[in-house]
């Protein structure tokens, strides 16, 4: 009888387990891969550069601080808004090379 109960803990701790594992590798690991590459974008930023915001403005840095980001928005000069770095959803770099067609 103690037997049985040993092999039902056992079982029971071997699903917990199995559990977790599955919970890991389906939630946790993915956010971190996806919090490393947003901390990839971020660093690679700079003055300059379109950005998307979270809230679907487009705009273009102006300054970067330490964990702010002054972004201006269209034509407009004063419409310079600071917001954190967490605040970008993605980041476009300018096209530097020029093309065959612009030369000629």
């Amino acid at each position: 009888m103690l037997l049985n109960s040993g092999n039902s803990l056992l079982v029971i701790c071997a699903y917990l387990l199995i559990f977790g594992v599955i919970i890991y590798f389906m939630t946790i690991r993915p956010q971190k891969k996806q919090q490393a590459q947003a901390d990839a974008m971020h660093a690679s930023m700079q003055a300059g550069d379109s950005v998307l915001t979270t809230s679907g403005f487009y705009g273009v840095i102006i300054d970067i601080m330490d964990d702010t980001v002054i972004v201006e928005f269209g034509n407009n000069r004063n419409c310079r808004i600071p917001m954190t770095k967490d605040a970008i959803a993605a980041v476009e770099k300018p096209n530097l090379t020029k093309t065959a067609e612009e030369d000629e």
